[in-house]
This record gives C-alpha cells, sequence and structure tokens, in this order.
C-alpha cells in the first residue's frame, strides 16, 4: 500500500525552485534511500514531505491513514539543539506533542510510550541523564526514540548518522534496520552511498538527473547518474 505518492511535485522557497517533476511513492514497509549533490534539494523535499514548506506544484497524497503529522522525523541537529538542557526522557516525551492538543500535560500513555522507546533504542541507563552531556551517538538515539513516539508507521531520518565515529555509524545503522524489518517504513537522506545500496530497498537520486527504482536498478544506472552531475 503507498503511505506516500508524489505526482509531478516541484519543490523550492517562495519563487525559488528547487526541484521539479519528481514522482515516487513509498509502500508501507519499504526503505527509501534519497541521495543527490550537495544542495540538490533532498532536504528540501523531505521538509515539503512533512507540510513544513509547501508544495510548489503537483501533488503529495498520502494513503494508509497517514498524514503529514503522523511521521517521525530526526532533522539534522544544530549545535544549539546539541546542548538542550533536558533530560533524554524529557527529550523523547516530547515526541507525543501532537496528543497534546488543547491538554498541556502528557498522558499515562505517552509517557508509557516514551519509556518503551527508550527501552527500544537500548538507552534505559541514560533516561535520567541530561542530553546535552550525551555522545553523539547517544543523542541520535534519544532523537530516534523521540521520533518513534510520534508514529508507529513511517520515519523520515535527515543524514542520522553524520558526524558520527564509525561504531557508532554501524550500530544506528543497525537499529534502523531492526526498525525497518519491524515493519516501520523508513525515507533516509544519506551520502553514504555504499549504506544505501546495502539497507534500502529503494532508491531516489535527485539532482541534475532524477532517477527512482529499486536498488538493483540504481546500482545499473549509478555511473550514468554520477557523470551527468560532472557533465552537465
Amino acid at each position: 500500500m503507498a503511505q506516500i505518492r508524489c505526482i509531478d511535485v516541484t519543490t523550492g522557497y517562495g519563487s525559488h525552485v528547487v526541484q521539479e517533476g519528481l514522482n515516487f511513492e513509498v509502500n508501507a514497509g519499504d526503505y527509501l534511500c534519497i541521495v543527490g549533490e550537495n544542495g540538490s534539494g533532498k532536504s528540501t523535499l523531505m521538509r515539503t514531505i512533512l507540510g513544513l514548506l509547501p508544495v510548489l506544484s503537483g501533488n503529495i497524497e498520502f494513503g494508509d491513514n497517514l498524514s503529514s503529522t503522523d511521521i517521525g522525523y530526526l532533522p539534522q541537529q544544530t549545535e544549539i539543539q546539541r546542548d538542550f538542557p533536558a533530560s533524554v526522557f524529557e527529550v523523547v516525551l516530547s515526541g507525543n506533542q501532537a496528543s497534546l492538543k488543547k491538554s498541556p500535560f502528557y498522558k499515562k500513555s505517552d509517557k508509557q510510550k516514551a519509556v518503551e522507546n527508550i527501552e527500544r533504542m537500548r538507552i534505559s541507563n541514560l533516561s535520567k541523564k541530561c542530553y546535552r552531556e550525551l555522545s553523539g551517538g547517544q543523542q541520535q538515539r534519544v532523537l530516534l526514540a523521540r521520533a518513534l513516539c510520534a508514529t508507529g508507521k513511517i520515519l523520515l531520518l535527515d543524514e542520522p548518522v553524520a558526524g558520527l565515529d564509525p561504531q557508532s555509524t554501524e550500530e544506528m545503522y543497525s537499529l534502523i534496520e531492526q526498525l525497518n524489518k519491524s515493519g516501520i517504513t523508513i525515507i533516509m537522506i544519506s551520502h553514504d552511498i555504499s549504506a544505501a545500496i546495502k539497507y534500502a530497498t529503494n532508491i531516489l537520486h535527485i539532482g541534475k538527473l532524477t532517477f527512482f527504482g529499486s536498488t538493483e536498478e540504481y546500482i545499473d544506472k549509478r555511473s550514468d547518474l554520477n557523470n551527468a552531475e560532472v557533465v552537465l
């Protein structure tokens, strides 16, 4: 079942067009990696899917009773965010904000969900620690647990291993793979082509040329896409 379908989508900021004519769909259980050169519009596309930026033209359709507010999102961190003075539990719990509606208080079920996702990310021992005191790999696990509180269906991850050491990178990829195998759809922006080929079921390449298809199809087209980026 298609959870997200992009039909002739144009993305950008205001009147500035970044990408035109994007066509692809994401089905339940897919692991989609979005790749391309810096500045090609990968993060812009992700923010457009989330509704943080308007679609300039075309349509983004949601299926499986999904809307943009039902998607867990792990954005790239800023230095200010890395220094956030809150406990791990508080950061993870904040992933339930959509359930608050008019109430200023989290429900018991929200707190239980936070505990379960902290356990799922194997960071129960860090629950009471201050977020800004954690390592980069630990912080990413916390943010992944937070994103899981927002959804049980689909996660959008923007460069989730950026800046991590090799061991933390492998651990993060393993956690994401396990989440995908448990039934959660993954959409991940990545510069790590080898990891994209290893883990993804489908790949969307955006840039001067656009490609969407299975990982096997991408491998066949990869040299042509890379040559086009250099030549065009």
